[in-house]
């Protein structure tokens, strides 16, 4: 298998098979709170990719060239978080700078990206699978495009679910997540494009 066919397998997987949302149930925090429109969806999505390839390559770096020659190899949860941290920083002052509406609607969930478990996952993964300095970006970038799909998919479902009526024992987060088992089916059956 050629390098860029396996460069495409790790995005393809990374994006559906293995989508962070819908499959390996991570980052739900943020899937349902900024899918209340379309344009939290997409800024959200935008901020979590920069930060999670930003800290991914670098997370990969500190890791490959001070902790593994260091054997501080124990200490990596604490050098990603504190690595995503900084990216997360850097977004936060950016938005409140370039773009203070998007700023004010992401509110509470713009620094709760530090604490984004997907990130982490990324970060964690491209280590534990040995992926090399280009495969870990495809990685990243991949679940990234995953996790802005996901985003996108119930932003465009909720906000068709204004005009709907629906019962009120389902109303809020009762339908939402109900939505979200069923194009987590959707994705399950992805699963076999990742062998």
């Amino acid at each position: 298998m050629s390098e860029l066919q396996s460069l495409m397998n790790i995005f393809i997987s990374a994006a559906f098979a293995q989508n962070f949302v819908f499959i390996r149930f991570l980052a739900l925090c943020s899937f349902v709170g900024m899918t209340t429109s379309m344009e939290n969806a997409i800024g959200m999505g935008g901020a979590v990719t920069f930060v999670t390839v930003m800290a991914s390559i670098l997370s990969y770096v500190v890791y490959q060239f001070i902790l593994v020659p260091l054997h501080l190899e124990y200490l990596q949860t604490i050098v990603f978080i504190l690595t995503i941290a900084v990216f997360v920083q850097l977004v936060e002052i950016y938005l409140k700078k370039a773009v203070p509406s998007l700023y004010k609607a992401m509110g509470i969930y713009l620094p709760l990206i530090a604490t984004n478990c997907m990130i982490l996952a990324v970060a964690l993964l491209n280590v534990t699978e040995n992926y090399n300095l280009l495969e870990a970006t495809v990685f990243s970038f991949g679940a990234s495009i995953g996790y802005v799909l996901a985003l996108v998919i119930l932003a465009g479902i909720r906000e068709r679910l204004k005009y709907v009526q629906i019962p009120s024992i389902l109303k809020g987060y009762p339908i939402i997540f109900f939505i979200a088992a069923f194009i987590a089916v959707a994705f399950m059956g992805l699963q076999g494009i990742a062998r």
